[in-house]
């Protein structure tokens, strides 16, 4: 992480994320409606689900909407039927992107898709061109300060793949996906609480982006989080705030 600010980049994101809130709400309803349908309506079995409730609760979402996306995903009250899509393709400067998508209209995703990536001058590529780069893990970032041994001993002892110490003093914290929710608790119960938590397609290398190419990445990114059937935005690309 040499060089950049991985805790302004959080900071930053966070701000986002709680200035689309009502988005945010979409994205997981939709998110709760496939868990159930795929793996089933109980979250003890189903750890999809469960992560996708939990997600929902942490951004106060009312437990009457959890519980009718439940029962929609598993048969039980009628709704949409979503579609899972995942595009691949590049951005400026040779940054990879990964778009995963819900969607009861292909047609119409993948051209909003497309059009994004062509009006900010990136690619959309072929399934698999950037795959590669991601990981799919349990991502934790724990705010500068935070005592690492402490905090190494009981990630470890929880079932943590690794822990990274950043250049800017923050403390990343990875684990299976499927691990994620189990060592998130055990950290929170031990008084570890993380500035953000998700289970992600993390970048095994990274591009920092400055000055005006990162406005032109980052106006890339906004569009293609900007459409309507986009759940998620994984991107090798780092924008220095």
């Amino acid at each position: 992480m040499a060089g950049h600010s991985k805790w302004a980049n959080i900071q930053h994101r966070k701000g986002k994320q709680d200035a689309k809130r009502g988005k945010v709400f979409t994205r997981l309803i939709k998110e709760i409606t496939v868990a159930a349908r795929l793996g089933g309506g109980d979250p003890t079995c189903n750890p999809r689900l469960r992560l996708a409730m939990e997600k929902a609760y942490e951004q106060n979402m009312p437990k009457d909407n959890v519980e009718r996306a439940i029962k929609r995903g598993s048969g039980e009250l009628e709704g949409v039927d979503y579609q899972e899509l995942r595009y691949e393709g590049y951005g400026i400067n040779g940054a990879a992107v990964m778009v995963d998508c819900m969607t009861d209209n292909k047609t119409r995703t993948v051209a909003d898709v497309r059009h994004a990536f062509t009006k900010y001058g990136g690619n959309l590529g072929t399934d698999g061109s950037v795959a590669f780069m991601f990981k799919h893990c349990g991502q934790m970032i724990f705010a500068p300060g935070t005592n690492e041994d402490a905090l190494m001993e009981v990630a470890l002892n929880a079932g943590a793949e690794d822990i990274i110490s950043n250049d800017d003093g923050s403390i990343e914290v990875i684990t299976g996906p499927y691990d994620f929710v189990e060592v998130k608790q055990r950290l929170e119960a031990a008084g570890f609480k993380p500035e953000m938590g998700e289970v992600t397609m993390k970048a095994d290398s990274e591009v920092v982006f400055t000055g005006d190419d990162a406005v032109k990445m980052q106006k890339l990114l906004d569009a293609l989080e900007d459409c309507d059937d986009v759940q998620e935005v994984y991107t090798t690309a780092v924008i220095e705030q």
